[in-house]
């Protein structure tokens, strides 16, 4: 008796990530990540590249069902696989350490410093030009207070996961109460026979099918997020039960949301009106009355916020998992003594996302990042297939039919490779930052450092160790 309450007395106060993340809260976590500052910003890139208003809306129910298509392939691959990590560990466990690295080299430059740097400039703009109305919200203004924000999201992550995922509990409904507002007046509106943006809606003579890949983008950057729960796939309670009614409940909600957003604009707003705003639910919510501008203007903050949160947790546990695998330093490993938090991991993206925020624009950012996130996306998918194939023997309790994945990795590449006409810049930008990734793989993860870099590698790693307060997780999660 005496020593079986020993073993349990140290396994309560050994260090590591608790499973602690609830259905409620996984579907908490999902929404709030998922619903941010894209369905508030979105639908202008939506509308700009897909030329008109019937197309637009199907590229959002397209998007609704295509999120679909690959959060149920993730979710496969969630229960397959016991790590969490998500992505990079799903590259890492299918196509090769190669792969997963490239991954793991682009978010870290650019693609995960860039997402945040929309949610948290899209957050700044919408609550300065609340406080600074009628005036013209300085740019410098914005960018600080983008950062501030994303400095606090960071504290909470690095404080406990525990308040984190209340705060995500809360911004959930906050962020539904968001899209109501919006829907219930739009539809309203709509019930009293106001039908005329609506005509012509499918006008071919503004279709512009080059450029609907960029809408896509757009499309699909409002429903990033719903891979959410298997980046924290450890620290589920139930992750067989969890992340599959996770997925489903959360994006059936979401993509009727959106559509039902996106009519109640159309209904109130012209084309020009949508075109011209910089923030359309605001623009929206000013034309039904000025209460209801005010409370859009506070929700759509709070959704902005927690979209940052949901992407830093993700980020966090993907840099965690890497470490652990021996593709990063190994300090972004190691977990807060009494905290219990990845604390260096959370830590890492600030100063590229401090960069991202001072040197480009919001629409330069979101079609910067947009290739290579799907590019690796459809690989994730590929690899399902690929590891079926291999592997046989693996059982697989949550299987889908083949056709969901493959029409799914032939849209992302389809669309992957379109842009590479439209927008041949920043997709040629994209390449070339992901394949800067191969010499820093063979010369650093491949070889081995030479002795007196590993020498000081291991002092560096002591001594940054010793002033954070975190170690290695001491029980094993997966």
């Amino acid at each position: 008796m005496k020593n079986c309450f020993h073993k349990e007395k140290k396994e309560d106060e050994a260090v590591y990530l608790r499973r602690k993340i609830t259905l409620l809260r996984a579907i908490s976590i999902t929404i709030s990540t998922v619903v941010g500052s894209g369905i508030f910003i979105s639908p202008k890139g939506v509308l700009k590249n897909s030329g008109n208003v019937g197309m637009s809306l199907v590229i959002w129910f397209a998007c609704g069902v295509l999120s679909m298509f690959g959060a149920l392939s993730y979710v496969e691959l969630g229960i397959t696989f016991t790590k969490s990590g998500g992505t990079y560990i799903y590259l890492k466990e299918t196509l090769g350490s190669l792969i997963a690295f490239l991954y793991l080299w682009s978010e870290f430059i650019v693609t995960g410093p860039a997402n945040g740097a929309v949610v948290i400039l899209a957050f700044a703009h919408y609550l300065l030009e609340h406080f600074l109305a009628p005036c013209t919200v300085p740019p410098v203004a914005v960018k600080l207070v983008a950062l501030l924000i994303h400095y606090v999201t960071v504290a909470l992550n690095c404080w406990s996961v525990s308040w984190s995922a209340r705060v995500m509990n809360f911004l959930s409904f906050t962020k539904l109460t968001a899209l109501t507002l919006i829907i219930v007046p739009g539809m309203m509106v709509l019930s009293k026979g106001h039908f005329e943006n609506f005509q012509d809606a499918f006008d071919s003579s503004s279709l512009a099918v080059d450029k609907l890949p960029l809408a896509f983008y757009a499309g699909m950057f409002a429903y990033s997020g719903w891979g959410q729960t298997v980046y924290i796939r450890e620290e589920l309670v139930n992750p067989r039960r969890t992340i599959p009614l996770t997925v489903i409940m959360s994006l059936v909600v979401v993509t009727t949301g959106y559509i039902l957003t996106n009519i109640s604009y159309y209904t109130v707003l012209t084309t020009e009106e949508i075109l011209t705003s910089d923030a359309v639910a605001v623009t929206f919510a000013d034309h039904i009355s000025k209460w209801l501008s005010l409370i859009v203007q506070v929700l759509v903050v709070l959704s902005c916020f927690g979209t940052l949160n949901g992407g830093l947790i993700s980020g966090a546990r993907e840099k965690f998992v890497a470490a652990r695998e021996g593709q990063w330093p190994p300090l972004f490993s190691m977990i807060h003594i009494r905290r219990h938090t990845p604390l260096p991991a959370v830590m890492l993206q600030v100063p590229l996302l401090t960069f991202m925020v001072f040197s480009a624009d919001l629409y330069s950012l979101l079609n910067f990042f947009s290739f290579s996130r799907w590019l690796f996306i459809a690989l994730v998918v590929t690899g399902l297939i690929v590891h079926r194939y291999r592997h046989p023997e693996v059982p697989r309790p949550f299987k889908l039919p083949l056709f969901i994945p493959v029409i799914f990795i032939i849209i992302c590449l389809s669309s992957v490779a379109m842009s590479l006409y439209s927008a041949p810049g920043n997709c040629s930008i994209g390449a070339a930052i992901i394949l800067t990734g191969v010499p820093v793989y063979y010369l650093l993860i491949y070889r081995p450092m030479p002795a007196r870099c590993r020498a000081l590698f291991s002092y560096l790693t002591f001594k940054l160790q010793t002033l954070l307060e975190v170690v290695p997780q001491e029980i094993r999660t997966y």
